[in-house]
């Protein structure tokens, strides 16, 4: 995995929300946008898991976790999905809980609920990881 192939995957995932947003548009709930990431992802082909429980390791002991993502895509990339008005704090300190615990460099939050998406309703996160890819 290098930091191209991550920013390459970045685009193609922005891409698939903005047709999703461009069909659907802004007002409906988080459930709607997150069907039709899944069907849009598909359509380009791009690997992902819905709803993946995100495992806690605590010595060496795999606890019960509630935590769900998204959508991990290609193993790699956290995606949160919003419809809110604004994305606070907390929204943030989960994705980059999610993406610790996933062990993954890289996570991009999209809200679908703004006017357009691709300058107000999307940003990347990066970690401590990122800065350890190849170039």
């Amino acid at each position: 995995m290098t930091k191209k192939y991550l920013t390459d995957l970045v685009y193609q995932v922005n891409g698939a929300a903005i047709e999703v947003h461009k069909n659907i548009g802004p007002g409906l709930l988080e459930s709607v946008y997150h069907k039709c990431m899944m069907k849009e992802l598909s359509l380009r082909e791009i690997n992902f898991q819905s709803e993946l429980i995100i495992p806690i390791e605590y010595k060496g002991l795999e606890l019960e976790s509630d935590l769900k993502c998204d959508l991990f895509i290609e193993e790699c990339l956290v995606l949160e999905l919003k419809a809110v008005d604004k994305i606070i704090p907390i929204h943030i300190a989960k994705l980059m809980s999610y993406m610790k615990l996933l062990n993954t460099p890289i996570g991009l939050m999209i809200n679908f609920n703004v006017t357009n998406i691709y300058h107000e309703g999307q940003k990347t996160y990066i970690n401590e990881l990122y800065r350890w890819l190849e170039d």
